[in-house]
């Protein structure tokens, strides 16, 4: 199984200068909307080489995954559009501390994300969980706790491995910290060790997974699609 592990691209968020502006579920900006194009055109028609194999390797999608945050939803869409592949909503892949904004008090309030029907209006053919329902998919009324996060990203990691033994292309669009965590898990490293794993927005990530349980890590943050212009 291969994975593509994904960040969304740019979001209104991403582009402050301030914190203070922060919204809880962002959109793109205007070159989000360009990175999230060159991406979708990229994995449908581009190349997807890795030293010692063929330069005319292909992506060869089978599997479309995002987040349920907006900025996720929105990228994902030219790459179904492209793929032509339904994107399958994966709640436990959402970004650190969940949807949240910061409280007059020093603390943090809990917004519910969008509802199903909000979803389904946007994204008609997206794929949905059962757990997105009428009153939106975030269930906390603060940011996600540090164990809360930590479970969650393992969760992801042992549904991937589960699937190593397939002939799955997945990709999935996910978050700069979430993407941090899951590779930390998925290659046994100390939770905090000092390092991080960044990717650029759509930078994208291959790992392979073997049916004996070893992890190859192809590369890391790739962004060929993306032009000197587009960078961010």
């Amino acid at each position: 199984m291969r994975l593509y592990l994904i960040r969304h691209a740019q979001s209104a968020n991403n582009a402050l200068t301030t914190y203070t502006d922060r919204v809880c579920d962002p959109d793109l900006t205007e070159l989000g909307y360009r990175q999230a194009e060159a991406l979708a055109g990229h994995l449908a028609y581009g190349v997807d080489h890795v030293p010692g194999s063929e330069p005319s390797q292909g992506y060869q999608i089978t599997h479309l995954y995002c987040s349920a945050m907006y900025r996720a939803l929105v990228t994902a869409r030219p790459v179904s559009a492209r793929l032509d592949l339904p994107p399958r909503v994966w709640v436990d892949t959402h970004e650190l501390g969940g949807i949240y904004l910061d409280d007059d008090s020093g603390g943090t309030v809990g917004y519910p994300g969008r509802t199903r029907s909000q979803i389904l209006h946007d994204f008609p053919h997206y794929v949905l969980p059962e757990e997105i329902t009428e009153t939106g998919w975030w269930r906390y009324d603060q940011r996600e706790t540090g164990p809360a996060f930590r479970s969650r990203v393992v969760r992801v990691a042992e549904q991937l491995r589960n699937w190593a033994d397939s002939d799955r292309s997945i990709v999935l669009i996910s978050h700069g910290d979430f993407s941090n965590a899951l590779l930390r898990v998925l290659l046994r490293q100390p939770w905090d060790n000092g390092s991080y794993h960044y990717h650029s927005n759509t930078g994208i990530s291959r790992i392979d997974f073997r049916t004996d349980g070893y992890l190859v890590v192809r590369y890391l943050n790739r962004v060929p699609h993306l032009t000197a212009g587009l960078l961010s």
